[in-house]
């Protein structure tokens, strides 16, 4: 079993902060696996935001390149979904996920709304 715990969502006015965090633990999980970050606005699909593999590489969704930094705290099993200049289209639930074989385990998601 894995457990995701996010925190660190809120509301923030347009071009402001907001650092998530996602803290992992349980005995499914292992840090030779890659993690992400997804969202989902209201009425729309779940997208993937950011990746971030054992290694340390990175993948960004093309829109987001610039204003979002994901990271990760091997020691604390924790990543970390840094995201700058906000904007109101980035208001969704931010999801944290680990994906072992064919098994995804998804936190329970964060809220971040950004007001215009």
């Amino acid at each position: 079993q894995v457990q995701l715990v996010e925190s660190g969502g809120g509301l923030v006015q347009a071009g402001g902060s907001l650092r998530l965090s996602c803290a992992a633990s349980g005995s499914g999980f292992s840090t030779s696996n890659a993690m992400s970050w997804y969202r989902q606005a209201p009425g729309k699909q779940r997208e993937l935001v950011a990746r971030i593999t054992s290694s340390g590489s990175t993948y960004y969704a093309g829109s987001l390149t610039g204003r979002f930094t994901i990271s990760r705290d091997t020691a604390k099993n924790t990543v970390y979904l840094q995201m700058n200049n906000l904007k109101p289209e980035d208001t969704a639930v931010f999801y944290c996920s680990f994906q072992r074989g064919l098994t995804t385990y998804w936190g329970q998601g964060t809220q971040v709304t950004v007001s215009s």
